[in-house]
């Protein structure tokens, strides 16, 4: 019987370590998955007609980690990749780690300003990079940042304001630009490399060395790098698929971004460490496209943030896709309204769908439901601790509180990040005598079951009063006409700050602002009201689905001056 008890009735939890961590790096997980099924099923990405077992898999990933040791990639390097969910970033995620170079995920949507501090904070060597998504042209912002590319050899870039970087790889079928090199040319300069060379670095990696650097979303300032280790998020993605009881004989649905530790770690890489095929529906993520994925695919696990899920079930065409094969998934990112968990159990199949919370400083995720939680946990809570993770909850003066009582999580254990890449000032202030303080508030109960609260910084003190927009969330999720609701503060001269609600409303419902605060008068306390309420047609979010309140309350000061 596992036991996710709280120790000694205080607000303090202790994973299970009857299991010992992996001590595997990467290139040696993703070797033994090779070798155990070569020929099932590994990859399958619709949008690029690509079909591999794990052996072509295998072949695909040491063709490009020749490559770059051509391009003079070396252990310890860094390699960014700039592009959108494409089988060149899964195989650019495995031929780094291959060779020990770290592997640094840049954000599909940065602009120049942000990718250039992200080249430069950790020094990028090497650049994969896709020709374009949605609105942004990679090409077209790379010659700016560096004009000195239309004149320089292919893999000798020398430009004044990313002095680091030398080699560009451009992602697709067409030629390269000036001065770049074409991901295929890549590939062949690979054929030419013993892989008796590539074993020989494979075999000096430690698995404490850090393998990759992934960006937070730097909501509060510039972007930190958050530098994990081969140890961090091998155990990670192992310990969350097998929550999930993900085995060989699963397909996973991956419409997340590879980005994001939410694909790369607990999708991508969870796949490897038990043999599940990874199924991706396109670049980016189109409901319509996810469903024909699951459909054609027979999937039966699915990730998604919310927000997905909300986008799928309310497709028109929703009823005409075969979603039975769905058994289990991930939902994480956000808080899931309750509303919208049960029409995932009912109407997707998943019965077996599995909550999710970490950050991408603890590689990610700490603590997570299991498959056969009560339903009535896994709607309102994320779940119990993981294994070897130990967490507590503390108030203002760091004293780890009773069960039941709000505070701020703390979180230690393997799967801490080293740092923040080249900022020790800001690792300094993060990890506290080994422990990673979160900055979510949370609250534990007496099994152990943790409910997120919502963040330190997003608490809105009105007059006085700590209101926690989660709370206030979760009530305008129970009204018909409510699709997707975020709350935040903006500041006021009486009260300090006032409470604000951006609505999206339900396709065809019926709503007004008067309407809705009318609905919350007398069934929350009056304090808790949003004073101002506006209907959206979409919220702001991040490319990983999270809602960016910082840009809602900024556009709701400037609206209301």
């Amino acid at each position: 019987m596992l036991n996710d008890a709280p120790v000694h009735g205080m607000s303090h939890v202790i994973g299970d370590t009857s299991e010992p961590l992996n001590e595997e790096t990467i290139p040696e997980l993703f070797a033994r998955t090779v070798s155990s099924f070569p020929q099932r099923e590994a990859v399958v990405f619709s949008a690029q007609n690509i079909r591999w077992n794990w052996a072509e898999f295998a072949e695909q990933v040491d063709r490009l980690a020749g490559g770059l040791l051509r391009l003079d990639v070396k252990k310890g390097d860094r390699v960014g990749i700039w592009s959108p969910n494409r089988v060149e970033w899964l195989l650019t995620q495995f031929a780094t780690a291959r060779i020990g170079a770290i592997l640094v995920c840049i954000n599909p949507a940065y602009r120049p300003y942000e990718l250039e501090f992200a080249l430069n904070n950790v020094g990028c060597k090497a650049l994969v990079t896709a020709r374009s998504f949605k609105s942004s042209d990679y090409i077209g912002m790379l010659q700016n940042l560096a004009p000195e590319l239309l004149s320089a050899a292919p893999g000798d870039l020398r430009a004044a304001k990313v002095p680091d970087l030398r080699t560009i790889i451009t992602v697709g079928e067409e030629s390269p630009p000036p001065g770049m090199l074409s991901f295929k040319r890549t590939l062949d300069l690979g054929d030419e490399v013993p892989v008796a060379d590539l074993n020989s670095i494979t075999d000096t990696l430690d698995n404490k060395d850090p393998i990759n650097v992934q960006f937070t979303s730097g909501t509060t300032g510039r972007p930190k790098g958050a530098s994990l280790t081969h140890r961090n998020i091998v155990n990670n993605a192992h310990f969350v698929t097998a929550r999930m009881n993900l085995t060989e004989e699963d397909r996973l649905c991956i419409p997340v971004p590879f980005y994001h530790c939410f694909g790369m770690v607990m999708g991508v890489l969870g796949c490897v460490t038990k043999g599940t095929a990874i199924i991706v529906p396109g670049e980016g993520f189109d409901p319509l496209d996810t469903l024909k994925a699951i459909s054609n695919e027979s999937c039966t696990a699915l990730f998604g943030v919310p927000t997905m899920f909300v986008a799928e079930l309310d497709l028109p065409e929703f009823d005409s896709y075969n979603l039975s094969s769905l058994r289990t998934g991930i939902m994480a990112g956000s808080p899931c309204p309750t509303s919208v968990m049960m029409a995932v159990f009912e109407k997707m199949n998943m019965t077996e769908v599995t909550i999710c919370y970490g950050m991408t400083e603890t590689s990610p995720v700490s603590f997570q439901t299991r498959v056969d939680a009560p339903t009535e946990k896994r709607v309102s809570t994320v779940g119990t601790i993981h294994p070897h993770v130990e967490c507590k909850v503390v108030n203002h003066a760091g004293k780890t509180v009773e069960i039941g009582q709000q505070g701020e999580l703390l979180t230690r254990g393997y799967s801490v990040m080293r740092e923040y890449w080249n900022d020790p000032e800001r690792t300094a202030n993060t990890i506290k005598n080994g422990w990673m303080h979160t900055g979510d508030l949370a609250v534990l109960d007496t099994d152990g079951y943790c409910d997120i609260t919502g963040r330190v910084k997003d608490m809105i003190i009105r007059g006085g009063e700590n209101i926690y927009p989660r709370e206030i969330e979760e009530f305008l999720y129970t009204h018909p006409g409510v699709s997707q609701a975020q709350v935040f503060g903006i500041p006021d001269e009486t009260l300090g700050e006032v409470v604000c609600a951006w609505i999206v409303p339900n396709i065809d419902a019926d709503i007004d602002p008067e309407g809705l605060r009318d609905f919350c008068k007398g069934q929350i306390a009056h304090y808790k009201v949003p004073l101002h309420i506006r209907l959206k047609d979409e919220l702001p979010m991040t490319i990983s689905g999270k809602p960016q309140k910082f840009t809602m309350s900024a556009d709701m000061i400037k609206e209301l001056q």
